[in-house]
């Protein structure tokens, strides 16, 4: 089995294939989605929920069968047809081309597998057995949710603006590290949880900069 190194992708307007156009397509390319990504269905048919994805103009699609050549320019590619041979054949291009590819069902032939995510705004968690068993990697990201609540993309959302604040203002890295730990710190989360927390106005944020630093 794999060793899978983590990361995340940039997929904005770059071009990404699918290949199917079931219910793990689906479920993919709404992934996809989410990332802004230029995304191209390859596929007879598609389901009800990309159909409306392809009349609202979020997808393309070409409704045929996959031939060799259809990833030319593709930064990556999603092999879901219904057919293993076709799947097999279209991770065989992706590693001809140097496109980096998932292979629902037979990920051994790609390159990436998708992890369980959690997302709360800025705050994504991935969580991953390294293919030894998804519904367990679900499960595990389901107790996180409790975890990592909806206030935590108030909180990040707060975060960055604060230390957009401190770069900009601070010029000492000393310092401007020394502000950031402490815009990290526990009691604006907590304040969020205990539902006490206001968004700060640029203002202030300046004022608790320069406060901050003269301690």
């Amino acid at each position: 089995m794999p060793t899978y190194i983590p990361i995340m992708l940039d997929c904005e307007n770059r071009i990404c294939m699918v290949i199917g156009g079931g219910q793990v397509a689906e479920r993919k390319i709404k992934e996809l989605l989410t990332g802004a990504a230029n995304v191209t269905v390859i596929s007879p048919s598609i389901t009800v929920a990309l159909r409306q994805y392809h009349d609202q103009g979020k997808l393309n699609w070409l409704p045929r069968k996959y031939a060799e050549g259809d990833l030319e320019g593709a930064f990556m590619v999603h092999a879901a047809a219904d057919d293993p041979e076709v799947n097999r054949r279209v991770a065989e291009e992706a590693k001809a081309r140097g496109i980096i590819a998932n292979v629902t069902d037979q990920p051994a032939l790609g390159s990436f597998i998708h992890p369980s995510v959690l997302r709360r705004g800025r705050l994504l968690i991935a969580v991953s057995t390294s293919g030894a068993g998804p519904l367990a990697a679900r499960a595990i990201r389901r107790k996180l949710e409790d975890d990592f609540g909806t206030e935590y993309e108030e909180y990040l959302d707060s975060l960055y603006d604060m230390r957009k604040m401190i770069q900009e203002q601070v010029s000492d890295p000393a310092v401007r590290q020394k502000l950031l730990r402490k815009a990290c710190g526990p009691d604006m989360l907590e304040s969020l949880r205990q539902g006490t927390f206001r968004l700060w106005s640029p203002e202030e944020i300046r004022q608790w900069i320069n406060d901050n630093q003269e301690e």
